[in-house]
């Protein structure tokens, strides 16, 4: 049986204040309807990351603020995330409620929409505490961080523009 870490509610104050934010934006040639169907999609992350190894919505749909998965990066662990944002077409914002790894004191993510002639502009936020033992980790390990969310911005790209 899993263990469950339980992490600290995030919100957005903690979105811009994070002492660990990594920012991604692209820019692909689809409206914001096709957007949300990848991000909302049965195989949402799957699809795009090999990292990201398993995500079940453990929510029924329709979706919305309250919205429930479990998203597993590679064996490392399960993160348990609840939306508190849901603004179809435009933003969705989570809280990772527990974690399977020790680690994290909180952890949230924004993705909003922004509507650009010719196609969309989303701008993935990634915002991290981590609890003080792992800080130093965290810290030594920011450039492969940015690698990967970046990496995970780009084949949302090529996810969305198959």
């Amino acid at each position: 049986m899993t263990r469950w870490y339980p992490l600290a509610e995030a919100d957005d104050e903690f979105l811009a204040s994070a002492p660990f934010r990594f920012v991604q934006a692209v820019d692909v040639p689809a409206d914001a309807a096709r957007v949300w169907r990848v991000l909302s999609a049965d195989d949402a992350l799957v699809s795009w990351s090999r990292l990201i190894t398993g995500m079940d919505w453990t929510s029924p749909r329709p979706f919305g603020v309250g919205t429930t998965r479990a998203v597993t990066v590679g064996r490392a662990a399960t993160l348990r995330e609840r939306f508190y944002r849901w603004d179809e077409e435009s933003r969705m914002t989570f809280t990772a409620e527990a974690s399977s790894k020790p680690g994290f004191r909180r952890f949230a993510e924004d993705m909003a929409l922004t509507p650009l002639t010719g196609g969309t502009r989303i701008t993935w936020t990634f915002a991290i505490e981590p609890v003080p033992k792992a800080a130093p980790l965290l810290r030594l390990g920011r450039p492969a961080f940015q690698r990967v969310t970046a990496g995970w911005a780009k084949g949302l790209a090529e996810a969305i523009g198959r």
